[in-house]
């Protein structure tokens, strides 16, 4: 039965159920001749519109004198509706969707339809109606209760934050918590429980025998728990409702995006699907705004590097360029720095893949490979605004690193990323992206290599000795302690120093570290670097030696002054470096 009382035919049947004529009584007034004549002329029109239907072999429906049901008019927003002139006039869940519309050879509307389909799951019917039935279905929306998030915008209500936080602790917990909850409540409660443990990313794959759930905090993966396989196809479809991505796609990867409001707080979260063994793999990454805008000062660097690189950043021109692997802080560090540069005198344009985090008064653009806007494309566009600074997202090729290198020479300061293993790797690889030394070595100022550590739980951190720690790394951390200048380490003997580990407390979530800082190595262009990249001798463990010897604080060094400053443990130095 379809919502409403209004008149349907089909296709298969031929009934004209809408093409009788209506009568004139006598006597009629002057104004029921005008309605009984415009009551005949839209009986032809509709007449035509059925006839038209059968032709096309699809269905016929008529609205003029029937109320729809407002919970399928809803399944398509207003403006949607308005823009591609169609009607849901009745959903049936795991039965059918049925389609109204003026324009059914229209390309878009067919793929509009396409997609509805897929998303919930069922198939769909198509019938023809007139302009008057579009209007009269139209006019219904007002009965459309606006509802409190759309799939594309969701919202997670301060209660239901407050209500899951109060039953969990460590993350132990989470997995308990998410054995007691129902199906549609498991998604909402992965999210606050990830706002609430810090996690960037939350992992949902699809194994033999289960669902593995785990959260990446502070760079590390946790599983949190193992839930019953038969809910997979039910979680997955609910992320892919909410990411707008294809619910029946799952022989192909696909990416979506989800806004969750918490507060004042916007947090985007990037979703990502891929095809596995066992069913898709899942991943979603969280992208705090606040979590984002961390200080110049508050980055971890500190001592001669910090000082140096506060210089160089203050130049008028020249190149500064964050080195390593995916995933270690590369643009945060960008992001920061250009945050210590934005003032209203100051103008920083940005080219991004994607922009993570939005900076109020710069101004940030998008590559976007679809539309040939790439790296050099944008960057070339971007010279042309006059900028003082200018962030490239990533050196990927050729093109890109000529145009930044010709920016930085000609009166900007252009920061960029590139992956390396360390500093003195990042000249070498510009010239194997097609740098010419002779105008690398004036234009590059500064080289950050950057990993990041977990910081010890203040709360739970226990003091050791060096004695107590593994023979192995007593004398890897002896070798390079005494080789780091004695203005940076200080006087006092490594062997004499105390060193603090973790334990793990309700504060922590049982992880026993909270929160991340950065180790860095940093180096800036001097007349003997300059000489070797112009010589051909090049090679990086020669450039290593050199800036060794003028006083560069390696990542490791750099990890055990943060070491001995009680900031993070030995294990997590050697995981993250060695």
């Amino acid at each position: 039965m379809n919502d409403g009382q209004f008149q349907t035919t089909s296709s298969q049947n031929g009934t004209d159920s809408a093409s009788s004529v209506p009568h004139i009584t006598a006597p009629a007034t002057e104004k029921q001749l005008e309605e009984k004549i415009s009551e005949l002329h839209q009986a032809g029109i509709e007449y035509e519109i059925e006839a038209r239907s059968r032709v096309l072999g699809i269905g016929y429906v008529n609205f003029q004198k029937a109320s729809l049901s407002p919970k399928s008019l809803g399944i398509i927003p207003e403006e949607d509706a308005r823009r591609l002139k169609i009607i849901c006039f009745s959903f049936r869940p795991r039965e059918v969707i049925e389609f109204a519309v003026l324009h059914p050879d229209d390309p878009a509307v067919q793929e509009y339809i396409k997609q509805l389909s897929q998303r919930y799951e069922v198939p769909s019917k198509i019938y023809l109606m007139s302009k008057k039935s579009f209007d009269r279905a139209m006019s219904q929306y007002r009965f459309v209760p606006k509802v409190r998030a759309v799939e594309r915008d969701v919202k997670i209500q301060e209660e239901d934050l407050n209500r899951f936080r109060a039953e969990k602790n460590t993350l132990q917990d989470i997995g308990e918590q998410l054995k007691k909850i129902s199906v549609t409540e498991i998604l909402t409660f992965l999210m606050a429980a990830a706002l609430q443990h810090r996690a960037t990313d939350i992992h949902v794959e699809a194994e033999e025998n289960g669902i593995k759930v785990r959260f990446r905090i502070d760079g590390t993966l946790h599983t949190i728990a193992e839930l019953d396989r038969n809910l997979w196809r039910q979680i997955v479809s609910r992320i892919k409702l909410l990411a707008g991505l294809k619910i029946n796609v799952d022989d192909r990867p696909q990416d979506g995006r989800v806004r969750l409001d918490v507060g004042d707080e916007k947090i985007d979260i990037r979703v990502s699907t891929l095809p596995t063994a066992y069913g898709e793999s899942v991943a979603m990454r969280l992208l705090r705004t606040k979590m984002a805008m961390i200080a110049f000062e508050d980055l971890g660097l500190s001592g001669s590097a910090l000082k140096r690189l506060k210089e160089q950043i203050q130049r008028p021109n020249g190149m500064v360029i964050t080195s390593g692997p995916t995933g270690v802080g590369k643009t945060t560090t960008l992001y920061a720095i250009i945050s210590k540069l934005n003032t209203p005198e100051m103008k920083i344009i940005t080219i991004e893949d994607p922009i993570e985090y939005e900076i109020e008064g710069v101004n940030q653009s998008q590559v976007d490979p679809s539309k040939n806007y790439t790296f050099s494309k944008g960057l070339k566009s971007i010279v042309r605004q006059d900028p003082d600074v200018i962030m490239v997202g990533e050196m990927r090729d050729a093109e890109t690193v000529d145009i930044a290198i010709n920016a930085a020479l000609t009166g900007h300061l252009v920061l960029s990323t590139i992956h390396t293993r360390n500093a003195a790797g990042t000249i070498p690889r510009l010239l194997a992206l097609g740098a010419k030394g002779f105008l690398l070595a004036p234009a590059l100022n500064a080289v950050i290599a950057q990993r990041l550590v977990r910081k010890l739980c203040s709360s739970c951190k226990k003091e050791i000795s060096f004695s107590e720690l593994d023979e192995q790394k007593r004398e890897r951390m002896r070798e390079e302690f005494y080789r780091i200048p004695e203005t940076e380490r200080g006087a006092t003997p490594i062997e004499e120093s105390p060193f603090f580990v973790s334990q793990g407390c309700e504060k922590c979530g049982g992880i026993g570290y909270q929160g991340r800082t950065g180790i860095f190595e940093v180096f800036i262009m001097s007349a003997e670097l300059e000489q070797i990249i112009l010589s051909r001798e090049l090679s990086e463990y020669k450039i290593e030696d050199l800036l060794r010897q003028q006083g560069m604080v390696t990542m490791f060094q750099d990890g055990i002054l943060k070491m001995l400053d009680g900031i993070t443990s030995p294990s997590e130095v050697f995981r993250v470096v060695e």
